[in-house]
């Protein structure tokens, strides 16, 4: 029998680096109650939302995602030449031929990698970091440069106050390298069809939509035990993770979560994500912005081990407990 050969396997991968992109445009509360029947308060009170950033009309997914990927192939220590393939978390591509991916990679300088988009919403950049660790571990590629990236804003209809207020542009990035020991836990992740019609755009001519309340409640019960869950994979206990970071849908989801966990173990001193402040609902941007955001204040160092959960239409999630870079 003829024999076929198969590439070297790594023991384990890791996050090797990091990188976020943000538009300059800080759009305040007070901003959105210029157009809208709304007023700061009514949006803290029930998103937790100060501000968020819009892209130009001129500014692109694209755009933001070479900033992002750039950036973080540069924190990598790597040229861009040592990346091997190149994945965006998206679902607001104004077109979905081309994808984003080959653009962002020629663009950045990664030749003739392999390029895809992946859409799974808000869990979208999870999802894309459980691919890139498996593509790594597997040896199909050493480097892989992971981006979340939306302009949410071109699907947003900007006098809908129940996602006008939420949605925001921007970009994340992580590049996944080998490791002789595991830095990336295995994934816990699925989804729930039959609940696919809580937020999604109707056809190529429509908005976002969402039934608010119903998402409210699915992720305040449901998302904690995928967590914890990523957790028993990772074979550690909820007390020894460092920073747990959830997708930022929404503040008080954020809390809510977070309280769950610490009923199940987690520590007081537990640090909690809370880039829905001043970053907005930004979809599969908002684990790496978030992540990227965190390092930046000094919040986090190199090391430690933190939680990360997206969430979204779909209905898709998935969770993961990575060591930081």
């Amino acid at each position: 029998m003829t024999s076929l050969a198969a590439r070297a396997a790594s023991p384990g991968s890791r996050i090797v680096g990091l990188g976020s992109y943000q538009p300059e445009t800080v759009v305040t509360n007070h901003d959105l109650a210029q157009t809208m029947d709304t007023n700061d308060q009514w949006i803290r009170e029930r998103v937790g939302i100060v501000s968020r950033r819009f892209a130009k009309p001129d500014e692109s997914l694209v755009d933001m995602a070479v900033e992002a990927g750039a950036k973080a192939v540069a924190d990598a220590g790597l040229a861009p030449t040592d990346v091997d393939a190149v994945l965006v978390a998206t679902c607001t591509m104004p077109s979905m031929i081309p994808n984003a991916a080959a653009q962002v990679a020629e663009r950045i300088g990664v030749t003739a990698a392999a390029a895809f988009d992946l859409n799974a919403a808000c869990a979208g950049f999870c999802y894309a970091l459980a691919t890139a660790s498996d593509l790594v571990r597997a040896g199909t590629a050493r480097h892989v440069l992971v981006i979340g990236a939306e302009k949410l804003t071109d699907w947003v209809d900007p006098t809908d106050r129940s996602t006008a207020i939420i949605f925001a542009d921007g970009a994340g990035a992580a590049v996944v390298g080998p490791a002789d020991e595991p830095g990336i836990g295995p994934v816990a992740w699925g989804s729930a069809g039959e609940l696919a019609d809580m937020i999604q755009v109707a056809d190529r001519h429509s908005h976002i939509t969402q039934e608010g309340q119903a998402v409210f409640r699915w992720a305040t019960t449901q998302i904690a035990p995928i967590a914890l869950r990523a957790v028993e994979l990772a074979g550690i206990a909820v007390s020894e993770v460092d920073v747990f970071v959830p997708h930022q849908a929404n503040l008080r989801i954020v809390e809510a979560i977070a309280k769950r966990l610490r009923a199940k173990g987690a520590r007081e001193d537990l640090v909690v994500a809370r880039d829905i402040v001043d970053s907005g609902n930004t979809s599969s941007a908002s684990v790496p912005l978030a992540l990227d955001h965190l390092r930046a204040a000094g919040e986090v160092r190199g090391g430690d081990v933190a939680l990360l959960v997206g969430f979204g239409a779909g209905l898709s999630y998935a969770g993961q407990v990575v060591r930081l870079p």
